[in-house]
């Protein structure tokens, strides 16, 4: 919180492996319950790796998304930055590879969280959200599900802080 008593506007970012398919989603997710909320959030996502950087997200992920309602086709592929460490809150990784693999670049004296994803959930430390990109078209569902759920516990631990 900051000194005159306003609220500092969250700062999150998701991380998963190439930000295609679990980190747009969660993106995406969490823009519209925080949008539903009313809560000003800066929401961002990206990749431990580089390959997809630029791309839009996996064709898979917007078709899931859409069919919530949600459309995450503007977002684009990015690289996760030792910048990201001090220009947000919270850094989310989809799994434990993930999260070893920000941690081996985050700059001592970072200020940002780092934590897996589903940490936030009751009964869920320690999982890692499921990426469904070389499974069926279904296990992106399953995968929504879950960030879904993240969002949602988001927006009620900042719903709370207001």
């Amino acid at each position: 919180m900051r000194e005159d008593g306003e609220i500092a506007k969250p700062a999150i970012l998701f991380l998963c492996l190439g930000n295609i398919c679990r980190s747009p989603l969660a993106e995406g997710a969490a823009r519209a319950a925080f949008a539903r909320a009313g809560i000003d959030a800066k929401l961002d996502s990206a990749g431990t790796g580089d390959w997809h950087v630029g791309h839009a997200p996996d064709r898979r992920a917007q078709a899931e998304a859409r069919r919530r309602g949600i459309d995450i086709s503007a977002l684009r592929a990015r690289q996760l930055s030792p910048d990201d460490f001090y220009d947000f809150d919270l850094i989310l990784a989809a799994d434990e590879t993930n999260l070893r693999d920000a941690r081996a670049i985050r700059p001592a004296g970072a200020t940002a969280d780092l934590m897996l994803m589903l940490d936030l959930l009751p009964g869920r430390k320690g999982q890692g959200v499921t990426d469904p990109y070389y499974g069926k078209d279904d296990g992106f569902a399953s995968t929504w599900d879950d960030v879904e759920a993240i969002a949602s516990a988001l927006v009620a631990e900042f719903s709370a802080k207001g």
